[in-house]
This record gives C-alpha cells, sequence and structure tokens, in this order.
C-alpha cells in the first residue's frame, strides 16, 4: 500500500508543481517571490516554510520539469518496436516541446544550462547531471541495437549519442530564438538520417 503524504509533502509538491511552468519560461532569475506567491496563493512564510531559498524552489522545479520530459520518452520508448524507432523517438518529443505542446517554455535542460551558465553552480551541476543521463540513455539504446544486430558494429557510439543531443538542443535553441519552427523540422530530418546510417 502506498504511504500517503505528509501535509508538508503535499504542500511542497503543490509548490514545485504550480511554479514549474513560470520557471522554464522566465527562468531563475526571472521569477520573483511574489510570481510564486501569486501563482500559488501561498504566503512568503509558506513558501520558504518548504524551501530554504528561492535556489532549492528552482532545483526542485527543474528535476520535476525534467522527470516529467523523461516519464514520457520511456513511455514512448517502451511502445517503439526497434532501436532506430526508440532513437526516433528524442527527435519527436523535443520537436513537441519546441512547438509548445509539452514543457511550456521549452527544454529545461537548456534554459537553466544557458541562464546558470557560471552563475549558479548548483543549477548547472544539475542541468550537466541530466546531460550526461541523457547522454547514458541513448548510448545504452545504440549498444543494445548493435547487440541485437540492429545497427552496425562500427557505430561511433558516443559520437552519435552527443550529436543527436547536440543537434536536438540546437535545433531548440535556433527555433526559440527566430519563432522559426521549420529549423526543427530540420534539424528533425538530420538526426532521422542520421539514425538511418546506423542500419546494418
Amino acid at each position: 500500500m502506498e504511504k500517503s503524504l505528509s501535509k508538508a509533502e503535499r504542500t511542497r509538491g503543490f509548490i514545485i508543481e504550480t511554479t514549474a511552468q513560470i520557471f522554464n519560461k522566465k527562468g531563475y532569475a526571472g521569477t520573483s517571490l511574489s510570481d510564486i506567491t501569486e501563482a500559488t496563493g501561498l504566503t512568503k512564510g509558506s513558501i520558504y516554510g518548504n524551501f530554504e531559498n528561492k535556489e532549492e524552489v528552482a532545483l526542485a522545479v527543474f528535476d520535476f520539469n525534467c522527470a516529467k520530459i523523461n516519464q514520457l520518452i520511456r513511455d514512448k520508448i517502451e511502445a517503439a518496436n526497434n532501436y532506430h524507432d526508440k532513437l526516433l523517438v528524442y527527435s519527436k518529443v523535443y520537436k513537441d516541446i519546441t512547438m509548445g505542446n509539452i514543457a511550456s517554455g521549452g527544454c529545461p535542460i537548456l534554459n537553466t544550462a544557458v541562464e546558470a551558465d557560471d552563475t549558479n553552480t548548483l543549477l548547472k551541476d544539475s542541468a550537466a547531471k541530466a546531460i550526461l543521463k541523457w547522454e547514458k540513455n541513448i548510448t545504452d539504446l545504440i549498444e543494445k541495437g548493435i547487440h541485437t544486430d540492429e545497427f552496425r558494429k562500427d557505430t561511433q557510439i558516443r559520437q552519435t549519442a552527443l550529436s543527436i543531443i547536440a543537434l536536438i538542443e540546437g535545433g531548440v535553441m535556433m527555433t526559440k530564438v527566430t519563432n522559426d519552427f521549420t529549423h526543427m523540422d530540420q534539424v528533425v530530418h538530420t538526426i532521422e538520417f542520421l539514425i538511418d546510417q546506423l542500419r546494418s
């Protein structure tokens, strides 16, 4: 039987979920305490009674936003019939993110990495861990595809994984700053071509 959440846990969860889109759209620096209290309807005391500071809220929100996207990706990967299609899930999901169909505000990893850079070590570290986890997940899929003879044995595994991530994040960034969705369309086509080349 699943353990019921305490009032404090429920409040923390409410704050995180309610402010997730705000932080993803406005960023850490752009999100004020007033934004948080206005969105949640809670007082400053209630916010700081559950989180040490705004940074702690931002870190929890980042994890929440990434987990939401990762769960969607896992579900779609599980439903795909082969490793070629499983790899394609990433570009398709991030295209939906770019179109605003998922994770309003865009990719939380890109948003956080660009904003934090050298100004916020904790947020920067969280973004770095998310990228490394993403790389590992793609690497695992490629390795399994090689093991089942779906992909070529001479596939450059890490190079391919990093190229897919760089293409996706570059496409998200270019689409966001130009508001031209054809950028992401072209990137998705390039990723499809790249993954097609892996086939035995």
